[in-house]
């Protein structure tokens, strides 16, 4: 058994220990093990400092999870685009594949709980349906793999998706998104590093929320992850009290850069029942982003995204930086907030709107050519 399974072993995982370990009711113990998985690896909870600090409420239950807040179990319609219990297709090129239930750590702010941590919604049964499904989909050039999360599957398991994605002549990127690096860094092995990179291109998203995540373990994890040849970036979840605060925000993308993960996304948080009490107005989010810009590496800002209810994708979202317009001068303010005027380029009278070519029309999609016998896991 390597480390980082004797780890998991030792996890938080039960209302009786909410009880003994942190004092909870034990009435409401219960009730929250039942709402949602609990698991709290050694790794993490070392991470605690104090009672309700940023740490502590990404992993520890809380009885507002519990509140009837009328939001919905699937904000973002995943379960509507799911063609076979294992994939979301959801955009035109990319699919996302559910291959396990489990983490390393329940995060309180799932926007998934109504799957992560029961086998019987995500399941190894399903592994083969998801990848015929991707055989069968010419379309289909980009896979992202979670769940759960991947890495929770054994080396030789992870493998044979692997290997089994990269026998589709159409995939041509794969994309893990994965926790481990923040969660539970033991899991980053170099047995693990010199698989992966058998399996190029091949990326890694990974979620650290807050600073105190950046730990020398974190860091040697994100650097043997990138030693070999993987790309890794970073998607982070804007949440009341664990990070609404631009100096935070700030710190913690430096602290990425300098261990090799590229900020990627900032998400305003999903409208997920029981988690409404991380949610932040938007405004939040935009001075976060108005306060970055100017101040730091572009290297180091994230796109701000709200990933749209019903299943509309992720829409960006910036701060006005175009105040208006006075004739063909354009009138904008920087990050300081200095106004500037840029002269506009005018078209000529009677020039023709370009226009773009539809190219992605069902109709013209490419027939199959796969051989399904070929890409058995």
């Amino acid at each position: 058994m390597e480390l980082w399974q004797e780890m998991l072993r030792q996890s938080v995982d039960s209302g009786r220990e909410l009880v003994e370990r942190f004092g909870f009711d034990k009435e409401l113990a219960d009730r929250l093990n039942k709402l949602f998985h609990i698991r709290i690896n050694p790794y993490y909870l070392s991470l605690i400092r104090y009672p309700n600090d940023p740490i502590w409420l990404q992993c520890i239950p809380d009885g507002k999870e519990l509140e009837e807040d009328g939001l919905p179990e699937d904000p973002l319609a995943e379960d509507s685009h799911s063609p076979v219990p294992s994939i979301v297709h959801r955009y035109p090129d990319r699919v996302l594949f559910l291959t396990t239930s489990q983490c390393s750590m329940y995060c309180r702010f799932c926007t998934r709980k109504r799957k992560v941590g029961d086998s019987s919604k995500i399941n190894m049964k399903y592994i083969q349906g998801g990848i015929d499904y991707i055989a069968a989909h010419p379309e289909v050039r980009d896979v992202i793999m979670s769940g759960g999360d991947p890495l929770m599957l054994t080396d030789f398991m992870l493998e044979r998706i692997l290997a089994g994605l990269r026998a589709i002549p159409h995939v041509e990127i794969i994309r893990i998104g994965t926790k481990m690096p923040c969660v539970l860094p033991q899991r980053i092995t170099p047995k693990l590093c010199k698989m992966l990179r058998k399996y190029h291109p091949l990326y890694i998203n990974t979620h650290f929320n807050h600073p105190w995540e950046c730990t020398p373990e974190a860091k040697r994890a994100c650097e043997m992850l990138a030693d070999a040849g993987i790309p890794v970036g970073n998607q982070s979840v804007l949440m009341k009290g664990v990070n609404d605060n631009p100096d935070v925000m700030l710190e913690l993308m430096r602290k990425l850069l300098t261990m090799r993960v590229r900020p990627y996304y900032l998400y305003q948080a999903d409208i997920t029942k029981g988690a409404n009490h991380f949610r932040t107005p938007v405004s939040v989010g935009l001075d976060i982003m108005d306060k970055l810009r100017g101040h730091t590496s572009g290297l180091a800002i994230p796109y701000f995204v709200i990933d749209a209810p019903g299943g509309g994708g992720k829409i960006p979202l910036v701060p006005q930086y175009v105040l208006g317009r006075n004739g063909n001068q354009i009138i904008l303010r920087n990050y300081k907030y200095d106004i500037f005027t840029y002269p506009d380029v005018e078209e000529e009278p009677g020039t023709p709107t370009p226009t773009v070519e539809r190219k992605f029309s069902r109709k013209a999609r490419p027939k199959k050519v796969y051989e399904p016998d070929k890409v058995k896991v």
